[in-house]
């Protein structure tokens, strides 16, 4: 394998249950990567994140390196002050 694209593809094709869980790991990642960018473009350190969320900026620190998935209320008090919404779709 040769790209990152390629080992993905190859995990999603072992089985439906490594698909479910590689296509979650991908989602969770995207948000994550749009709201470190939002936070950056806005100039706002994970410190000053942290205090407009009153959540703990270690707590920013840990999702934002993907060593924890926040609850969905954490993800929500996140996404507001950057301006960002979450969305459901089917």
């Amino acid at each position: 394998m040769s790209t990152w694209n390629d080992y993905k593809d190859y995990v999603k094709s072992l089985d439906s249950e490594n698909k479910k869980m590689m296509e979650e790991i991908e989602v969770m990642s995207s948000i994550i990567s749009t709201m470190i960018k939002q936070r950056n473009e806005m100039g706002i350190s994970q410190r000053d994140l942290a205090k407009m969320c009153k959540i703990p900026q270690s707590s920013i620190a840990r999702i934002e390196s993907h060593k924890t998935i926040p609850k969905l209320d954490t993800l929500i008090k996140i996404m507001q002050p950057l301006g960002l919404t979450l969305t459901v779709s089917k």
